[in-house]
């Protein structure tokens, strides 16, 4: 009987349009979703895993991170190996003949044509090929039970349990709020932007929906472990409010709201924004953005502390 469980998940779609080098390739917003989809549907299916391992490429990273970020699965606990990127079987067996021999579950985030490669060598040439020939597109995910023993990993030694496309798994599942079950502590230290513009002398503020469109916020998220508060708040004005900007050195100051069972801890950075990408590259364009003017600003949040914040920003701003 097959003792463990391999998750093997390729990065999500890129973009060719940039021009960078293979390496440095990221993802396209289809892609992040993709990831996100992932990660939440392997949270959903109790699939979470006690390891991960992944690739250092761009899109790779971006990919273990949505889909970590969706699990509820710290970044202290992804293995980020050289190794993995446009790795031979040979290289993925050694990776994972590598991991935490107590991992039950291991997920490895990786590329083709290696990872097909890898699954095709452990199920010993017993995949049925779908009409499309892709057998693990961009964002798919491969479940395998495995044998006990990740150092003895040989053909034949694990059994293809499911592969699951992100088409086939719900857009409004990846914005869920509310994550089922305990969260990691780090999730209850995080970071916002009061994002503002001075029109015709006149301070306005920006609110964008909250996922569920139930609600008017700031953009705000939980603090990458691998990132500074203030680098952490300038990812979220882009992502959920598709806006770039100076951002001050220091926060304005800081709200509490209770999410997850526990009390949520926020530093608020103000940006002046400077340019508002178009919908079609803003990651998070499903949510409503608006600019308002201070007091109506003030009014659309839920928030105490956070309305204080407002209008302290308008009387630093007033004086400049």
């Amino acid at each position: 009987m097959k003792g463990k469980t391999l998750l093997v998940l390729r990065h999500g779609k890129s973009d060719w349009s940039t021009g960078h080098e293979d390496f440095q390739r990221p993802l396209v917003e289809r892609g992040r979703l993709g990831s996100q989809k992932m990660g939440a549907w392997i949270k959903r299916q109790k699939l979470v895993p006690d390891a991960v391992l992944s690739s250092t490429a761009e899109r790779a990273r971006a990919t273990t991170t949505a889909a970590c970020k969706a699990m509820g699965v710290p970044l202290s606990k992804v293995r980020w190996d050289d190794r993995l990127y446009a790795a031979p079987v040979e290289d993925l067996l050694a990776a994972l003949a590598d991991c935490p021999k107590s991992a039950h579950r291991v997920m490895v985030v990786g590329h083709n044509p290696g990872l097909e490669e890898l699954i095709d060598y452990l199920n010993e040439g017993q995949i049925e090929v779908p009409d499309d020939g892709k057998v693990l597109p961009t964002s798919a995910l491969a479940q395998l039970g495995m044998i006990e023993d990740w150092t003895k990993l040989e053909p034949g030694c694990a059994t293809l349990v499911s592969v699951t496309r992100p088409g086939q798994v719900p857009d409004d599942l990846a914005m869920d709020d509310e994550p089922q079950g305990p969260v990691p502590d780090y999730f209850f230290t995080q970071s916002a932007v009061l994002p503002y513009r001075r029109i015709d002398g006149q301070l306005e503020i920006m609110v964008i929906a909250s996922r569920k469109g139930t609600r008017w916020v700031i953009p705000k998220g939980v603090k990458e472990p691998e990132l500074s508060l203030r680098d952490s708040a300038g990812k979220e004005a882009l992502e959920e409010a598709g806006v770039r900007g100076r951002l001050d050195e220091q926060p304005i100051g800081h709200y509490d709201y209770k999410k997850w069972g526990g009390v949520c801890h926020v530093a608020v950075f103000p940006m002046e924004v400077s340019e508002s990408v178009p919908e079609d590259e803003w990651e998070e364009s499903h949510r409503e953005r608006r600019w308002l003017e201070v007091g109506k600003a003030r009014g659309m949040v839920n928030e105490r502390a956070l309305r204080k914040l407002i209008d302290k920003l308008a009387k630093r701003v007033g004086k400049r």
